[in-house]
């Protein structure tokens, strides 16, 4: 069995004793799932921390399938790079006369990625030359990037599938509130977590074995930000929402088992998250979770679903 969490990592996760609730209750379900596994690699674990962005890593920075095209433009790089000329430190200054006159230095980026391209967003599929690349940006400013660790609002980065229970939970116990909602964007990368293809390579599966793949999407807000659509209130959040819809009923159809968990503690709540109850398997697959402390419960619940669908002989 395979199972990749999709957890959210947003400010509003800082009310209400979400996050702590949140990190509890994963915690839990790694050693409720990890107890099943008879041997190494009957089990493996995936995370991803999400908000507006998810962070693969700064040490990927020469992998071919990041597309640096928006990261090469931001003002926030403006000095990520060396010039040819003298006394020409910013990228603008030194392209004045040529944009050949400035390298970039790629290695500078913190490992924050955005959406990919439309309809890529929506898939699985392997990057393949320039097309369905992983598009670097620097999240936020430079001295404050989300994907620093020398952030005071670090994004943790994402862990492909592990059977490292311990290393699993230290991740996890590391997060913090910080950003914007993206839902989509977690959910895409819980299920490139779960592939057997670049970036992420999922391990090979023994033939002689039937594997479940799930995905848990936990989320305590409607979606607010992502590559295209920005705070534009109820618009924003309906073209998001709509891309999510595709990407989960393409999920679904390739066999993915989604469970999908809406926190809702406000007061007043938030309307019970629609796209969430679309992107579940089926309505017993949905949770609302209205007081922090319910969330210990419903992870229990999933686990319990979960050694339902096993690898079997």
């Amino acid at each position: 069995m395979r199972v990749a969490m999709a957890l959210d990592n947003t400010g509003s996760m800082a009310q209400d004793g979400k996050m702590p609730a949140m990190q509890t209750a994963a915690k839990n379900l790694i050693d409720q799932l990890s107890g099943l596994a008879k041997n190494p690699g009957d089990i493996y674990i995936s995370i991803i921390p999400f908000a507006k962005d998810v962070n693969v890593g700064a040490s990927n920075y020469n992998q071919s399938w990041i597309d640096f095209t928006a990261w090469d433009n931001d003002p926030a790089t403006e000095t990520f790079g060396t010039c040819s000329k003298a006394n020409k430190p910013t990228r603008t200054q030194c392209q004045a006369s040529s944009r050949r006159d400035w390298t970039p230095d790629y290695s500078k980026w913190t490992g924050c990625v955005t959406d990919r391209d439309q309809n890529y967003d929506t898939t699985n599929t392997a990057p393949s030359g320039s097309l369905g690349l992983f598009p670097a940006e620097e999240y936020g400013v430079s001295s404050f990037s989300y994907c620093s660790p020398n952030s005071f609002a670090y994004l943790q980065p994402i862990m492909p599938l592990s059977y490292n229970w311990s290393a699993i939970k230290t991740l996890i116990g590391n997060m913090q509130p910080t950003g914007t909602t993206n839902q989509a964007i977690g959910m895409a990368w819980a299920w490139q977590s779960l592939t057997q293809s670049a970036p992420l390579n999922a391990p090979a599966k023994d033939p002689n074995y039937t594997y479940k793949d799930a995905i848990i999407l936990l989320s305590d807000g409607l979606n607010t930000e992502d590559r295209w659509y920005s705070f534009g209130g109820a618009t924003s959040q309906a073209q998001i929402d709509a891309r999510q819809r595709i990407l989960c009923d393409n999920a679904k159809n390739a066999g993915i088992t989604i469970y999908t968990i809406h926190v809702n503690t406000g007061t007043p709540p938030d309307p019970v998250s629609s796209v969430l109850q679309y992107c579940a398997s089926g309505p017993q697959n949905f949770y609302v979770v209205t007081n922090a402390s319910q969330t210990a419960s419903v992870f229990s619940s999933i686990g319990t679903s979960l050694s339902k669908l096993r690898v079997a002989r």
